[in-house]
């Protein structure tokens, strides 16, 4: 049995809090996130292309917060920035019910997704901080599983609560659950550490890592592929004439997600930070070929349906073998008091990928297929695992700060 201090402990008091409330924001907002689109056709009787647009609106302000979130987070005391911006992400809950218009609804679109993109940066950089620098790609490992528990069950119990309750007790509902998340926050206790004021001048630099760029060209090209599975994989179950349930598609990549940080994460603190990365982009690239694939495959029945399954199973496997071991690398790169903009460089670089991918995903499928638009997002993987090996590992090993 190995000595571990109490510094060393992983699953310490103020980590199992911020687990809980990271678990329980993320629980409220896929809680709501699959009924938004039906309610807005429901309530205020608009087309789809209007839902697509408002609905875009939280991801444009999530993305737009985030580099900003980043120097906040590292100029400012980041507990009392998280609990304030965990509070303003609850209350706004409560706004759903009662906005009568359609322009309303997106502006509260765009405010909770100012408070999301500060509430994940700042949550996220705490965690980092109240864990032993010995166990942090475990403890990233471990914390992800939280985003991917709550996506598994999230829209499960929404639809569920959708049969038997109205829209309105629904959103009443995410602001309870949401309430917990900010009492679970406030007791998570966070080191104490000095607040560097005005001695650096503003610059690129404080908004946006840039060590870190390189890797977060990496990042964005595998998130294509992820952005396009997020939205059209039940559009591609109907093209493969999937005799099955394509929403046990979720159900199966969370699990392949939460399979990767049993032994992930513990690799990265072994030290193998790079051969990690490199091995969750091989696994998420081969899955995606093997997506891409079933259509000119002369399998059906049970066997694509298994098929179908097994690639999501993979995808989480790669991406969540990837995840925590890319955010240790973005923190690596940086000094303490910019953890913050490492953070948000790394989510900012994933969100950029996600926007392209819907974007640029949603034209190519409509001109040649989900098959083709797949098998190009694995050979943008391809050409993102290509660029990490040849030159992104090499700028790490002569840049970072931190040994991982």
């Amino acid at each position: 049995m190995s000595n571990i201090t109490t510094k060393e402990k992983l699953f310490t008091s103020s980590y199992i809090c911020a687990w809980m409330a990271n678990f329980l924001l993320f629980f409220s907002f896929y809680l709501i996130m699959p009924l938004l689109a039906l309610y807005l056709i429901q309530k205020f009787s608009v087309e789809e292309s209007v839902v697509g647009a408002v609905l875009s609106c939280y991801t444009l302000a999530c993305l737009f917060i985030r580099p900003f979130s980043g120097y906040l987070v590292d100029a400012f005391p980041r507990k009392k920035l998280y609990l304030l911006a965990l509070f303003f992400f609850v209350s706004l809950f409560l706004g759903y019910p009662v906005v009568s218009t359609v322009f309303l609804f997106a502006v509260l679109r765009i405010l909770h997704g100012f408070a999301f993109g500060m509430v994940s940066i700042s949550s996220n950089t705490i965690v980092i901080d109240i864990m032993p620098a010995s166990r942090r790609g475990e403890g990233l490992g471990y914390y992800g599983l939280s985003n991917n528990f709550a996506m598994a069950t999230g829209p499960m119990v929404g639809l569920w609560l959708l049969n038997h309750y109205s829209f309105e007790t629904i959103f009443y509902v995410s602001f309870f659950v949401c309430s917990f998340s900010f009492l679970f926050g406030s007791f998570v206790k966070t080191k104490q550490r000095d607040v560097v004021k005005n001695q650096e001048k503003i610059s690129l630099d404080r908004f946006v890592l840039k060590k870190g760029v390189p890797a977060g060209f990496n990042l964005m090209l595998l998130a294509f592929p992820y952005g396009i599975m997020t939205s059209f994989i039940a559009l591609y179950a109907k093209e493969l004439n999937l005799q099955g349930d394509s929403s046990f598609f979720y159900m199966a990549l969370a699990f392949g997600i939460a399979s990767s940080r049993l032994f992930s994460g513990k690799q990265v603190d072994k030290g193998y930070l790079l051969r990690v990365i490199k091995v969750g982009m091989a696994i998420a690239i081969m899955a995606f070929f093997l997506l891409s694939m079933l259509r000119y495959s002369s399998i059906e029945g049970t066997l694509l349906v298994k098929a179908f399954y097994l690639s999501a199973f993979l995808i989480g496997v790669g991406y969540g073998t990837l995840f925590p071991a890319m955010n240790s690398l973005f923190v690596a790169l940086a000094p303490a008091n910019k953890r913050g903009t490492a953070t948000s460089t790394y989510l900012t670089s994933w969100d950029i990928g996600i926007g392209i991918g819907l974007f640029l995903g949603g034209m190519l499928s409509q001109y040649t297929s989900f098959s083709t638009t797949f098998l190009f997002g694995a050979i943008l993987g391809l050409l993102s695992l290509i660029i990490f090996i040849t030159f992104t590992s090499h700028h790490f090993i002569k840049n970072r700060l931190n040994e991982v």
